[in-house]
């Protein structure tokens, strides 16, 4: 594959990322540069996904994610390592992909509606990234982890109303944004 065919998996990467890292460890693992190593991987293994398509592709990424944020968290703690953690690390990831995609819409079967969810997925990574750090944090936290107001509220260091008012910029803004892309 060419160089920069998986650029439009990056932002849908971004976001996994940082659903897995979270704001405990975000000053000491930067998600992007975990996702630059996955890309990085994936230019290095291009050829090998010469005719695949997008699903194989974006199920290639995720696992290679997977095993990217368990090397970053086992150089953070590096004499306590822990293998459960590599796995949980692969099953949150997959998990957090699920959410994204039953955010959009219910599972569905055919290869054509896979690709167009996969389509969505990333058209709503690209989506999230142009919000504003703080809407973008609190939808995330709420709609994608599934975290109450409250826990968001106490996890950002703000108010309930605050992050209600958060979520509800952000999801419209992040409306429009969907919108757009579609035209």
């Amino acid at each position: 594959m060419e160089a920069d065919s998986f650029e439009p998996f990056r932002e849908y990467l971004n976001l996994l990322a940082r659903l897995q890292v979270g704001s405990k460890y975000r000053r000491k693992i930067d998600p992007s540069a975990v996702v630059n190593a996955t890309l990085y991987a994936a230019h290095r293994h291009g050829e090998e996904f010469r005719g695949s398509d997008p699903a194989a592709i974006v199920a290639w990424l995720r696992q290679r994610l997977a095993y990217d944020l368990a090397d970053a968290f086992r150089v953070l703690h590096r004499d306590k390592r822990d293998i459960d953690r590599e796995r949980s690390l692969e099953q949150s990831v997959d998990s957090s992909d699920t959410r994204i995609t039953q955010c959009l819409e219910a599972i569905q079967s055919s290869p054509s509606q896979r690709a167009a969810r996969h389509e969505r997925s990333l058209r709503l990574a690209s989506a999230l990234a142009r919000l504003p750090d703080a809407q973008r944090d609190a939808v995330e936290l709420h709609h994608l982890q599934g975290h109450t107001i409250s826990e968001v509220a106490e996890m950002m260091g703000r108010t309930n109303a605050s992050v209600a008012g958060l979520l509800r910029r952000g999801l419209n803004q992040l409306r429009e944004l969907l919108c757009e892309d579609e035209m």
